[in-house]
C-alpha cells in the first residue's frame, strides 16, 4: 500500500524525530528511554502522571540569554502570552529580559513574580478600566496603546489621578500593513485585523498627534506585530522601514522626535525536523541595520529598540509526555494509517485544530526495533479534528501504556488549555540537575467542580 500519499512529502520513516533542533538542550536518550533535565521521563510520568508538561529551565535561560546578548543594546521582552507563571516571570527577569503581559491575570502573575513594574508592558486590543488602573498604580514601564476608546480611556483615569505624579510611558501599537507566511489566524499586522491604528490615512499618526498633547502622557515611541511563526526577516524590515516612515511623519508634523520603536515578537521556532527557524544571531545584525539604514534615509536618530520573544524562548524548552490508550488502525484507500489515541488532546493542545499547527511525536519509555508505521497521535474528546500529530512515523508495536512525547510544546499549549468536556488541565514541571519542580499544579475535578455553584 502506499502510505506516503498520506502525509506531507518531507516525512519519511527516516526522518529524525529526535533531531536536537526540536528538543531541548539538556535532552538525550539512552537505549530508547528519553531523560529531560536529568529525569526520565519513565520517572516524571510516574510521579506526576501524564498528561505533563515538563519545562527545561537550561534551556530557556539559554535562549532569553541568547536573546538578550544578540540583540543587545536593544531590549528584550518576554511575551508572558506563550506561557507564564511565577517562575517563569522571575527566570526572565533574572536573564536581563522585561515581561509582556496582555491581562490582568498576566499582569497580577509578573508583579507577584516580583518583576519589577518598570520592566512590564501592558498589551491588549481591549484593555480594561481595572486593568489600566492596576498598570497606573503600579507604574508599570509601558503601555501599549491599541485604539481610540482606549486613549479616552487611558485620559479619564489619568485625569483622576493625584497631581504631581510622574507621565503615563505610552507606546501606539502600529498596523504597517505588512503580511507575513504564516497561518492567517497569526498574522497581525494587516489592515483588517482588530489590533492596532492603521498605519493608512494617517490615523496613526494621528493616535500619536492626540496623546503627545495630552496631560499626563509621556508618549514614548511606537509598536507593531507581525504576527506568530515568522522564519524569515524580510517582513521585520518592511516593518521597519514603515514605521520610520511614521516616525519622521510625526517629527515634520509637531517637530518631535519619539525615543522608542519596539518590533514585536514572532520568531519562529522548529515544531517538526523539516522546520528552519532564524537564529537570534542572525536575525539581530539585520535588523539592526535595517533600522540604522531606515533612520539614515529621513535623518532620524536612531530610537531604542526592543523585541518581544516569547514562543522562541519557551517553546523548544518544552515537552508533553501522554500516554498511549488505544492503538487502531485503519485502512484506507491510500493506505493504512494507524491511530494513537492519548490521555490529552485539544484540551491541552488546541493549535493544531486551530492553526493546523504540525508536530511531531516520540515514543520515550523504551527501545524498539518494530519497523516504523504512519500513525495519527489523537486526544481523547469528542471531536473527530481531537488530532494533536498529524502525520508521523511510530513504531509499528507501540501500544497502550506506552508513554509518547511531543517536544517543542512550552508554548501556546498550556497556556491555551481549557476544561473541554470536563477536563482537568496538566500540570507544569520544571527540570534541571535532576531536580522536578512543580510550577503549575495538576487541576482537579474537585477544583472545575467548585466553580459549579448551582444545584
Amino acid at each position: 500500500m502506499d502510505t506516503v500519499s498520506l502525509c506531507p512529502g518531507w516525512l519519511t520513516p527516516q526522518s529524525d524525530a529526535a533531531s536536537p533542533i526540536i528538543w531541548p538542550a539538556t535532552a538525550s536518550r539512552t537505549q530508547g528511554v528519553w531523560t529531560v533535565g536529568g529525569i526520565s521521563v519513565n520517572d516524571l510520568a510516574d510521579q506526576f502522571g501524564t498528561p505533563l508538561y515538563v519545562l527545561d529551565e537550561d534551556d530557556f535561560r539559554a535562549r532569553a540569554s541568547a536573546f538578550r546578548d544578540a540583540f543587545a543594546p536593544w531590549r528584550v521582552f518576554y511575551a508572558g502570552k506563550a506561557f507564564l507563571s511565577r517562575t517563569v516571570a522571575r527566570w526572565a527577569h533574572e536573564c536581563g529580559l522585561g515581561v509582556d503581559v496582555c491581562s490582568l491575570g498576566e499582569l497580577t502573575t509578573a508583579l507577584r513574580a516580583g518583576v519589577p513594574p518598570a520592566s512590564i508592558g501592558l498589551h491588549g486590543n481591549n484593555k480594561t478600566d481595572e486593568e489600566l488602573q492596576l498598570a497606573l498604580h503600579q507604574g508599570v514601564g509601558r503601555i501599549i496603546v491599541d485604539a481610540d476608546d482606549e486613549i479616552d480611556r487611558l485620559a479619564r483615569l489619568i485625569e483622576s489621578r493625584p497631581a504631581g505624579l510622574a507621565p503615563v510611558p505610552v507606546l501606539v501599537r502600529v498596523t504597517p500593513d505588512v503580511e507575513v507566511h504564516t497561518h492567517v489566524n497569526i498574522q497581525t499586522a494587516v489592515a483588517d485585523q482588530k489590533f492596532g491604528f492603521a498605519l493608512a490615512g494617517g490615523v496613526a499618526l494621528a493616535a500619536m498627534r492626540r496623546l503627545a498633547s495630552l496631560p499626563g502622557v509621556d508618549l514614548r515611541g511606537v509598536h507593531c506585530h507581525l504576527g506568530s511563526q515568522i522564519f524569515q526577516t524580510d517582513g521585520y524590515e518592511v516593518a521597519i522601514q514603515r514605521l520610520v516612515g511614521l516616525l519622521a511623519d510625526f517629527r515634520d508634523a509637531t517637530g518631535q522626535e519619539v525615543p522608542e520603536c519596539d518590533l514585536g515578537g514572532g520568531f519562529g521556532i522548529a515544531y517538526t525536523p523539516a522546520d528552519q527557524p532564524v537564529a537570534p544571531d542572525v536575525a539581530a545584525p539585520v535588523l539592526k541595520a535595517a533600522m540604522a539604514s531606515a533612520c539614515n534615509a529621513v535623518n532620524l536618530a536612531v530610537p531604542s529598540c526592543s523585541i518581544e520573544p516569547g514562543r522562541a524562548i519557551v517553546g523548544p524548552a518544552g515537552v508533553a509526555i501522554y500516554m498511549v490508550g488505544v492503538v487502531k488502525p485503519v485502512d484506507l484507500p491510500s493506505g493504512r494509517r494507524t491511530y494513537v489515541a492519548v490521555d490529552g488532546g485539544m484540551s491541552d493542545n488546541p493549535r493544531p485544530a486551530m492553526y493546523q499547527a504540525e508536530y511531531t511525536a516520540v515514543l520515550v519509555n523504551r527501545e524498539s526495533d518494530a519497523p516504523p508505521q504512519l500513525c495519527r497521535v489523537v486526544g481523547k474528546h469528542c471531536e473527530t479534528g481531537d488530532i494533536l500529530v498529524p502525520h508521523v512515523y511510530l513504531p509499528g508495536d507501540v501500544k497502550p501504556g506506552d508513554l509518547i512525547a511531543v517536544p517543542a510544546s512550552g508554548a501556546y499549549q498550556r497556556s491555551m488549555a481549557s476544561n473541554y468536556n470536563g477536563s482537568a488541565r496538566p500540570p507544569v514541571v520544571s527540570v534541571k540537575d535532576g531536580i522536578a519542580t512543580v510550577l503549575l499544579r495538576r487541576e482537579t475535578i474537585d477544583d472545575i467542580s467548585r466553580l459549579d455553584v448551582g444545584r
